[in-house]
This record gives structure tokens, C-alpha cells and sequence, in this order.
């Protein structure tokens, strides 16, 4: 007799942080690879969408808005300077500090990568109509500000 896997217990079924977590995982993975397959990495999205919209920034700032750990923001950063997406530059008012800018490839890029992550988001919402992706959105949004994440 071979041993079936169990179904999972419907108390776990039910679990909204359970739920959340495979869905965010699922989610990543989506992104991820999406990306890899274009010589991007995930970080480089949410740097590149915040240069687009609030222009040059130090990087301690667009570690803020980016959300990302300045740490780790160094690497993404030498990466997108390696290809010519952003361009460092000493800040005028402080030499010690950096400005980061958007290049016109980093623009071209930035599309590029728009394309893909709404075919992404696509790929994990496809069970929902589009009010249902709305309202999710939305549910989402009133969970993180809840427990007072910036978006």
C-alpha cells in the first residue's frame, strides 16, 4: 500500500496569513523569473519605477522609496550603472553623497520591464475578473496601511 498525500486540514485551508504567504510566494516566483529571463532582477524594477517618478535622488533616499535596504541597494545600483540604466553622480551640494539618475536607456528599460510585470500580475490574478483584481488591490491596501507599511 502506498501512502497518499493527505489534503491539508481545513483549519490551514482557511488561514488568511497562510493564504497570503502562497500567494506572495507564488507571486515572487512569477517575478523573478519573469525577470531573470531578461537579465533583470526583481530590485531593479521598484528602482528604476522610483527614479522614473520622483526624478534623481541620493541613495539613502531612494532607499526609502524603493524599500529596499541600502545595503543591498549598492548591488542593484552598480548593476543598473554596469548597464547603463542609472548614472552616479556626487552631489553638488554634498561630495560625500551620490545622485542617482535615470538614463534614457534606464527610461526604455523601465518599459520594458512595465510589459513583463503586468503580464506577471496577469499570470497570478488570471482566476479573477477584473473587479475581483480591483477589490483584492484594494483589500490589500487597507491591510499593509493597517499595519503601517508605506506603500
Amino acid at each position: 500500500m502506498t501512502d497518499s498525500p493527505r489534503p491539508t486540514p481545513d483549519r490551514l485551508r482557511a488561514l488568511p496569513s497562510r493564504l497570503l504567504g502562497f500567494a506572495a510566494l507564488h507571486g515572487d516566483r512569477l517575478v523573478s523569473e519573469g525577470l531573470a529571463a531578461v537579465g533583470a532582477r526583481k530590485w531593479h524594477y521598484p528602482v528604476l519605477a522610483a527614479l522614473q517618478e520622483y526624478g534623481p535622488a541620493s541613495q539613502a533616499e531612494l532607499s526609502r522609496r524603493a524599500r529596499i535596504y541600502r545595503s543591498d541597494l549598492v548591488a542593484v545600483l552598480n548593476e543598473l550603472a554596469d548597464d547603463g540604466y542609472v548614472e552616479r553622480t556626487p552631489d553638488r551640494a554634498d561630495r560625500r553623497r551620490n545622485v542617482i539618475t535615470l538614463t534614457d536607456r534606464g527610461r526604455r528599460r523601465l518599459d520594458q520591464l512595465d510589459g513583463l510585470i503586468d503580464t506577471f500580475q496577469g499570470e497570478l490574478l488570471a482566476p479573477l475578473t477584473a473587479d475581483e483584481r480591483d477589490e483584492l488591490v484594494r483589500l490589500l491596501t487597507v491591510l499593509v496601511a493597517h499595519h503601517g507599511e508605506r506603500m
